[in-house]
């Protein structure tokens, strides 16, 4: 999978600030959230589901990645999303797995401090969930 999701009964404001809260404790911090529905609204189109985008980062990982490949910089930083399912309308927070992406590069090393990081906003993610 791509993807590591969990499901939460708090709302998608509790949520992201649980996520925020989670990584920063691992030392990653949201650098970025988008507003999806706020955003797509400035266009005038109309989307009624919560839907939040988190870019989430920790410098010295970034520091290390990019300096053992520039391309890999193509997969930072970290996107977590919140939103409301519409099926079941619970909370969703979920994760692009570090992992899947970089394993396109290739590089054995690389593809350790994915795992590395992957691990930890796992654990950030099931914290966030409560």
């Amino acid at each position: 999978m791509f993807h590591y999701t969990v499901e939460t009964e708090k709302t998608v404001d509790e949520a992201v600030r649980a996520v925020e809260e989670a990584c920063a404790k691992r030392k990653f911090s949201v650098l970025w959230q988008l507003d999806i529905p706020t955003k797509l609204l400035e266009k005038g189109i109309h989307f009624d589901q919560s839907y939040r985008v988190l870019e989430v980062f920790n410098p010295d990982i970034a520091k290390k990645v990019l300096t053992r490949n520039q391309q890999a910089g193509h997969f930072l930083p970290c996107k977590i999303v919140v939103y409301t399912d519409v099926n079941t309308g619970k909370t969703q927070i979920g994760l692009s797995r570090p992992t899947a992406l970089f394993a396109l590069t290739e590089d054995e090393h690389l593809q350790r401090i994915a795992k590395e990081v992957e691990s930890t906003l796992v654990c950030a993610l099931d914290e966030a969930k409560g």
